[in-house]
């Protein structure tokens, strides 16, 4: 049978934890497996990559930046392979060009375009396990190219389906997927199974277990994905698609974010088009803009609230300081000291007062609501970032979410 993997930073974080995984790789072997292993970079090295450049210059060139970054997983393909070989087991590290990932040119968050897997084929038929740095791939003009952080994930999802394996297994420090982050709310329940959808809204709003395009390239190619812990050898969690869901399972997590950024915008000339002219420059520059909220319109004017990542907030006001000028909005402002939690379930949309409910145990805690946004099985709220652990135990809780 033909296994893929995908193991991550914290997962290969040490040699001894690389060691211990080529062990567990060299038995699966033995029992007649073929396997793709796809890895992401040892522990924190990504960040210290982006420090090193940070140290060098305040813009460094985006293209540098993805060909500075793909070493790290370069470095744990390598270092995999070596452990491999060192237990009798025959193998062999690819980068993901060598792999055949091909990419848009979307420097930082490149997608896949189309995947070749016919190396990987090759070596497999050698008898070899092959191993993959994730997170990267090559555009058109053969320039590296990263995926965004936590693209190993879609790495191995991507492969999955390009082999045509029945799951991708991902594994990484945590058992599976959880109603909320197990690190700060101790009653979090495993779940066994979670559709697509609920766990693409979950990973969108903040729950880092798994990239939210990998799961969303699982549900396109109906790609089962199972989640669990590369520490202990249990069952995890399956991702799939799930046809029917118990009437009382209506919120089935909690997710929550902190590296956000709320941006106002301040007397804005409430007119057709203006929306379309505040966006596009952001949207060209590959920011991606979460909630929007506009007030209703006064005098002919209005004002609107939006949130990015928090890494882009520097270039979000440079560009919007141009807007500015051009429509003449008597203000920008920005609040780097917010946090969003979501209650997310398909069964949000059919019952009636699961929004109040959410208000009314934040309000309880005292917990301040800044924004509101809403989708068929999404709930999310902007608060501070401060009250952000706060709301995420005390949603858990007033839901009925924690082990039985």
């Amino acid at each position: 049978m033909l296994l893929v993997h995908k193991y991550g930073g914290s997962s290969v974080g040490t040699i001894e934890r690389i060691k211990n995984i080529a062990k567990k790789l060299a038995r699966l072997k033995e029992e007649g497996n073929d396997l793709v292993v796809v890895v992401s970079a040892m522990g924190d090295t990504t960040d210290e990559l982006i420090d090193l450049a940070k140290k060098i210059s305040n813009r460094p060139s985006p293209r540098e930046l993805d060909a500075l970054m793909s070493t790290g997983e370069q470095i744990s393909g390598a270092l995999m392979a070596m452990a491999l070989e060192d237990v009798g087991v025959p193998a062999v590290s690819l980068t993901g060009w060598q792999a055949g990932i091909y990419t848009d040119e979307n420097a930082g968050r490149a997608r896949i375009r189309s995947v070749d897997p016919s190396r990987i084929k090759e070596e497999l038929k050698k008898g070899k396990v092959v191993v993959v740095a994730g997170f990267q791939g090559i555009c058109d003009q053969n320039d590296i190219t990263t995926l965004g952080r936590g693209g190993s994930d879609t790495t191995a999802v991507a492969l999955g389906i390009a082999l045509g394996v029945e799951k991708t297994e991902i594994f990484t420090d945590v058992k599976g997927v959880y109603t909320a982050d197990p690190r700060i709310v101790k009653n979090a329940k495993k779940l066994d199974v979670i559709s697509y959808e609920e766990m693409l809204e979950l990973a969108s709003q903040g729950a880092r277990v798994m990239h939210n395009r990998a799961v969303e390239l699982g549900w396109i190619y109906n790609m089962k994905i199972e989640v669990k812990s590369s520490f202990e050898d249990e069952p995890g969690t399956i991702i799939q698609e799930v046809s029917e869901m118990e009437p009382v399972s209506r919120v089935r997590g909690i997710a929550h974010k902190k590296d956000i950024a709320k941006i106002t915008l301040k007397h804005v000339l409430d007119k057709p088009g203006i929306a379309h002219r505040i966006f596009k420059p952001l949207g060209d520059a590959g920011i991606n803009v979460d909630d929007i909220i506009q007030n209703a319109s006064e005098s002919g004017y209005t004002d609107i609230s939006f949130t990015i990542p928090i890494d882009d907030v520097d270039k979000a006001l440079e560009l919007l300081e141009n807007v500015k000028r051009e429509l003449d909005i008597r203000e920008v402002s920005c609040n780097k000291k917010v946090g969003k939690v979501s209650i997310v379930g398909v069964g949000i949309q059919s019952t009636p007062g699961i929004a109040a409910k959410m208000f009314g145990l934040l309000g309880e805690a005292g917990i301040n609501i800044d924004m509101i946004s809403t989708s068929e099985i999404k709930i999310g709220c902007i608060i501070n970032e401060d009250d952000v652990e706060k709301a995420v135990n005390v949603l858990h809780d007033g839901f009925g979410l924690g082990e039985e």
